[in-house]
């Protein structure tokens, strides 16, 4: 496994990354990105750091120590220790990364149980499945088209949508785009599939297969970085979350980019590409992941809200108390999803279990309705003390504006001006910058489109039979009476049925 400094050193290696109409010539230094590398290698570090390495690592299949979560769980403690594991990396960043490196170990972690899966390429399968636990990468990915002309057939986008342009002998050519790349910049691999369903047809759309973020021809196109407007605007004292949390995302272009057969998972086949997000347990441990990381991220937005009541002295309100008891009430929740889903297992290949879907069913339904519930409630108790702040840390190492701050700006129960300005920037980072922007359009958006997550309910009951359950329980209560009456002996019937007397 990598150390943090090797990780940094492993992403100076040639890639082309766009920002600003600039090529960065190295993402570890440029004030866009090196805040965010510096943070996910910490995160390296601390699978070797004695204090955190029993929570984060174990021994793999292979022999040797991998991240928990890179590894294939065999039963419900394994999941559950898994999901510590998850918890302690997202605690490295308050829960406002989420596409870390476990996040694609979501889909690595279960290439070797599912390896017969991937007809054809089963070896590679099982190749990637060892690779990625003996080297935790950190793989992005892109799996949407983008958003060009989505109301027609990937055939009819041939000159923008990923496909494959060429075979070779030793692999295939690729084109297209792809979106969206969080954290492109910052990674190892991008791994490239389809969300939308391949129709039949032409199949050179039907591909699976990982890219190093090097390979010639392909170029990313960063958004913004709110870590570099951070760097230019002020300093982490008025940007602590954005200065070194941004998880810039971007626009995948491969431009002819060859891929070798070793690193294919598919091609030319649509089953294969339609079926491996439901069929392969990638939809089971991608939430698990995405769970855990939203209940890290709530268990610090309970104490962001805490700390910022008691400042303005208001926690003592009734309103605000049922307030702060509405967002812990959504932090247990998430945790106890996470718990269920890891003790109440599935069955998978090989002796091997994933996480509940059922369970898992339920996060991605609420945790979009409630980051916006969240930030409404910060925004009504915390109220217009996120506006009154100073412009910025400068303005409190000015001796001639200083004596006004420390009076006007103070807390309640001898918190200082300073104290209390720097809480409620933390605050505002974190749901009013165009970082706490980012963050909430990526919560709502993290699973999907709305109706598909809700779709996804009622298919997948559909699938494990509970929604003929749910309806059998309804017939079991419509076959207790009639026209008549009760039908059985139980109940005594009164004067708008035939009277019927048992005991």
């Amino acid at each position: 496994m990598l150390t943090g400094k090797e990780y940094l050193e492993s992403l100076r290696d040639g890639r082309v990354v766009y920002l600003n109409g600039e090529t960065v010539k190295d993402v570890t230094t440029h004030p866009a990105y090196r805040n965010a590398a510096r943070s996910i290698a910490r995160m390296y570090d601390a699978l070797h750091d004695p204090s955190t390495a029993p929570v984060l690592t174990t021994e793999s299949e292979f022999g040797f120590r991998t991240h928990k979560f890179f590894k294939g769980s065999k039963n419900a403690q394994e999941l559950l220790e898994a999901r510590d594991a998850m918890a302690e990396w997202s605690r490295m960043s308050y829960g406002f990364m989420g596409r870390t490196p476990d996040y694609k170990a979501a889909f690595t972690g279960s290439l070797g149980p599912y390896a017969d899966f991937y007809k054809g390429f089963e070896d590679n399968a099982r190749r990637w499945y060892k690779k990625a636990q003996k080297d935790v990468p950190f793989c992005n990915h892109t799996i949407v088209n983008p958003q060009l002309d989505r109301g027609q057939p990937l055939e009819k986008n041939k000159d923008v949508f990923v496909r494959a342009v060429e075979e070779k002998e030793n692999g295939i050519i690729v084109s297209g785009a792809k979106m969206v790349g969080t954290s492109a910049a910052l990674t190892h691999y991008n791994f490239v599939a389809n969300y939308a369903p391949v129709m039949d047809g032409d199949q050179s759309h039907a591909l699976i297969f990982f890219v190093p973020m090097n390979a010639p021809g392909l170029k990313v196109i960063s958004r913004q970085s709110y870590e570099e407007i951070a760097t230019t605007l002020g300093s982490p004292f008025d940007y602590p979350l954005s200065s070194r949390f941004d998880e810039n995302d971007a626009v995948i272009v491969l431009d002819n980019v060859f891929i070798p057969w070793e690193d294919v998972l598919a091609y030319k086949n649509v089953e294969i590409t339609n079926g491996f997000r439901p069929k392969t347990g990638w939809i089971n441990r991608y939430t698990f992941q995405g769970c855990t990381r939203f209940a890290v991220k709530l268990d610090f937005m309970v104490g962001l809200l805490m700390k910022a009541t008691e400042a303005a002295g208001s926690h003592q309100f009734r309103g605000v108390q049922a307030s702060i008891g509405e967002v812990i009430a959504w932090r247990n929740m998430f945790w106890s999803i996470s718990t269920a889903m890891a003790l109440d297992p599935e069955e998978a290949p090989g002796g091997y279990v994933l996480p509940n879907s059922t369970y898992a069913t339920a996060y991605r339904t609420f945790a979009p309705v409630v980051w916006p519930k969240i930030k409404e409630i910060f925004e009504q108790v915390v109220a217009g003390g996120l506006i009154q702040l100073p412009s910025s840390a400068k303005d409190f190492q000015n001796p001639e504006i200083r004596t006004y701050l420390d009076k006007y700006y103070k807390g309640s129960d001898g918190i200082t001006a300073e104290e209390r300005v720097k809480l409620l920037k933390l605050v505002w980072d974190a749901i009013g910058t165009e970082f706490g922007g980012r963050n909430e359009l990526y919560e709502i958006n993290y699973a999907g489109n709305q109706d598909g997550i809700r779709l996804d309910n009622l298919k997948m009951a559909d699938a494990a039979g509970h929604t003929a359950q749910f309806k059998s329980f309804v017939d079991q209560a419509l076959s207790d009476y009639n026209l008549d009456g009760w039908v059985g002996s139980t109940w005594i019937n009164g004067s708008g049925g035939k009277e019927k007397v048992f005991y």
